[in-house]
């Protein structure tokens, strides 16, 4: 990379390291600071007269003051192209596994590798001809990536209409090769390679409109399909304390949401929690395709012994990844665990600029960095028609559960559907751990809007009921009132929550969550007659454990039948019952 201007170090703060310079410095600029052999990447997040202040993404020992500083004067970017997916990488785009083979598993400060593979040959399939007119990313070709049509597009930064002067004929290539000419409406030429560089901290906008998001993401969990429903390209998050499942959760949603590619960024997770998602998505079988679901999945890594400031470019290096695939028409889902850590880098990083802290010494800001990356999720119209979408879905972790801290609240204003994990849930051992009471969605779901209210409604009502136990006892209670406590928990123990380690209940079909809740809505609403509270808790166990049953039958099948069968005699019997 040349490199035109210089400065020095004046002084160092933790991560952040004070140049001075004599030349033109631009704000977000990437920069090298130069610790003998070693070249430090850092960028620039403040300038103040000849003064800049650098983050820097490298432990900072040994930086001494008088230290040289080379400034590149690009923005910190991406290398998007074929070879993506299925790969490993840091915030800055090391490709993790190729570092460790390089360097071992003690990582070296300041090795930096190429993210896509210059040698590896694709085979290119071009898609326009010469004369054709087109705009920034407009499909030039392809090539296949795993399973899918991977789009070389015009480069994302051009503007007007591009004259296609030159494309390459069907054949093998290497990224780093020329595959067409353009022509810009100022006669100037620009060569295509397969491969081009973005700006992370800047949307991709090659595409004619952004819609609204409307169309449910099914993620065959009942709860959040049914309660809080997820719509494609809106966005989610979910707080929760430790242990409340974030991580299964997380799980899941990756291998059963219907969407095309997951974006993955561990930034600032404990590395436990980080080698167990390592460890694991190479294993898990995609339902979808019955091939490894890494094979089209992208993790971005960044654990919380790594220096913060490389959780920043995590989060925003992952959503830059996603925005491309969009750009294909594709159905993208980032799930980012945990913005926590990203804030708390944030309030460091702001310490040491010595800016006016807000509440809990959160910088003033974070409420405008936390909406402008859920603003980057969304569902776009591409200029050939097609669609493609990101939806965003963020984890939390809020110190000790607390809700109110300020980065849930900040998340909590700009985000569509709020998933709640409660700890009493999850110590009682109830999955997924989503409070059904607390959490909400402004998006609507396939199930019929009065059956969602139905649920809902019996759910409040035992949860009262329950409530007043508590304090007057069982006893305290009337019948009906018990009826409806059980009715409550039921809805709860069958339907609400699920079994992640059985094959057919970890995920359950939209029509099958139709078919299903018609039958619950059905107990809800029917008057039952009992002798007595122990009648009633009899029944409705036993109903419990005949759903528990038919929720391990595969949908349509002569067991699922057969076990329904059995549900609705039981329920004819009762109704018949006469105290």
């Amino acid at each position: 990379m040349e490199t035109t201007r210089a400065g020095k170090v004046t002084g160092v703060n933790g991560n952040m390291v004070a140049v001075e310079f004599t030349d033109k410095v631009m704000q977000n600029e990437v920069a090298f600071v130069v610790v003998g052999e070693e070249r430090l990447k850092s960028e620039v997040i403040r300038i103040k007269g000849s003064r800049a202040d650098l983050q820097v993404f490298e432990d900072t020992a040994n930086i001494r003051i008088g230290d040289k500083v080379e400034f590149t004067g690009e923005l910190l970017s991406v290398e998007l192209g074929p070879g993506l997916l299925g790969r490993v990488f840091d915030g800055l785009q090391n490709p993790l596994p190729e570092l460790a083979q390089a360097y071992g598993f003690f990582l070296k400060r300041g090795a930096y590798l190429k993210p896509l593979d210059e040698n590896r040959l694709w085979n290119f399939s071009p898609a326009v001809k010469v004369g054709d007119h087109l705009r920034s990313g407009a499909k030039l070709g392809s090539v296949a990536e795993k399973i899918f049509d991977h789009w070389i597009m015009v480069p994302f930064q051009h503007c007007g209409d591009l004259e296609v002067i030159e494309i390459a004929s069907s054949g093998d290539y290497r990224i780093g090769q020329t595959i067409a000419t353009l022509k810009d409406p100022q006669g100037k030429e620009h060569t295509v390679t397969m491969k081009t560089t973005w700006p992370v901290k800047i949307p991709i906008k090659a595409y004619h409109q952004k819609l609204k998001p409307a169309d449910p993401l099914i993620t065959k969990i009942r709860l959040i399909d049914t309660l809080v429903p997820v719509a494609i390209g809106g966005t989610f998050c979910t707080p929760g304390p430790f242990g409340a499942g974030k991580t299964v959760l997380q799980h899941l949603l990756s291998r059963h949401a219907e969407v095309d590619i997951v974006v993955v960024a561990a930034c600032g997770e404990r590395a436990g929690e980080v080698v167990e998602i390592l460890q694991e998505f190479p294993h898990l079988v995609d339902p979808r395709t019955n091939r490894a679901l890494i094979e089209r999945t992208v993790i971005i890594c960044n654990t919380s012994s790594m220096p913060v400031a490389a959780r920043e470019s995590s989060v925003y290096t992952a959503v830059t990844i996603a925005e491309y695939y969009r750009q294909m028409g594709l159905h993208v889902l980032l799930l980012a665990d945990s913005t926590s850590r990203w804030a708390q880098a944030m309030r460091e990083m702001s310490g040491r600029l010595e800016e006016i802290p807000g509440e809990e010494a959160f910088p003033a800001y974070l409420e405008t960095r936390i909406a402008s990356f859920y603003e980057r999720a969304g569902v776009v119209q591409l200029r050939n028609g097609q669609t493609g979408s990101v939806t965003i879905g963020g984890a939390v972790s809020p110190a000790g559960g607390n809700f109110e801290e300020p980065v849930t609240q900040a998340t909590l204003k700009v985000v569509g559907a709020f998933h709640g994990l409660s700890r009493g849930r999850a110590d009682a051992r109830r999955y997924p751990a989503i409070d059904p009471l607390e959490s909400w969605s402004k998006y609507q779901s396939f199930i019929e809007p009065a059956k969602v209210h139905k649920g809902r409604a019996i759910l409040k009502k035992s949860n009262s009921v329950h409530q007043m136990m508590k304090v007057v006892g069982e006893e305290g209670t009337s019948l009906t009132e018990f009826i409806d406590y059980l009715k409550g928990e039921f809805f709860d123990a069958v339907y609400l929550q699920q079994n992640a380690f059985d094959k057919v209940d970890e995920s359950t079909t939209a029509d099958r969550q139709k078919y299903v809740v018609d039958l619950i809505i059905q107990i809800i609403e029917q008057e039952f007659q009992f002798e007595s509270k122990e009648a009633a808790r009899r029944f409705f166990l036993e109903l419990r454990q005949k759903f528990l049953n038919w929720n391990a039958a595969r949908f349509l099948s002569e067991e699922f039948k057969n076990v329904e069968q059995e549900i609705r005699e039981r329920l004819t019997q009762a109704a018949a019952t006469v105290s």
